[in-house]
Order: structure tokens, then sequence, then C-alpha cells
């Protein structure tokens, strides 16, 4: 069974900086596609960044562009996605997700999530 924990939520103040981490077991993270989504209130799920199983190929969301970034660490079967210039449309719960491949993880498909970390940045 693999299973996803997401950590690292908080309150932070506009402009400030967060690091969300997903610790992953049941599976090696150097073998599966991984990402991170959010949901704000009202709001539908929404993708901000994905990671493939080479630990170095990226794709991120035009909003999440030049602010986030994700990356993994081997050692700890874990990725993370670091937050800086926070803005308050980017108050939400921050899901990661796992799947076999990029394409369905950054779809929002994948078949393995965490239950999400709450992120907020007062204005």
């Amino acid at each position: 069974q693999v299973q996803l924990v997401e950590s690292g939520g908080g309150l932070v103040q506009t402009g400030g900086s967060l690091r969300l981490s997903c610790v992953v077991s049941g599976q090696t993270i150097n073998t599966i596609a991984t990402g991170w989504f959010r949901q704000a209130p009202g709001k539908e799920r929404e993708f901000v960044a994905g990671l493939n199983w080479d630990g170095w190929t990226t794709t991120y969301a035009d909003s999440a562009k030049g602010r986030f970034t994700i990356s993994p660490d081997n050692g700890k079967n874990s990725l993370y996605l670091e937050m800086t210039n926070l803005k308050a449309e980017d108050t939400a719960v921050y899901y990661c997700t796992a799947d076999r491949t990029l394409g369905v993880v950054v779809r929002g498909h994948g078949i393995y999530w965490g239950q999400g970390t709450q992120v907020t940045v007062s204005s």
C-alpha cells in the first residue's frame, strides 16, 4: 500500500516562504511520478507542480512558475515544494500525489494522494 503524508503548511505573510514535504512509503520515488495540487475554499482542485521519476524533469502551472520549486530527496523517499513570494491567492490545502506516469499525475488522475496540508497567506 502506497501512502503519502504532507507536512510543512502554516500561516505566512504575503511575500513570505514555506517548504512543504511529502513522505512516500510503499514505493520508491525514483520509480514513480509525483506532484503537488492545491484546493482553495470554494474552488476546484488545481495542478501546481510535477516531478518525473528521474528526479529532475519538472513541470509547473503558470501560477507557480518562478515562485515554486518541486524537488526530491531520494534518501528520505520524499518530495518537497518550496514556495516563495507567497500571495493571498496561494491560500489552499496542498496535496501531494503519485502515479506511474507524469502525464497522469499532472492531469489530476494519480491513484495515490495524501491528506493535505493547509497553507494560509495573510495579506
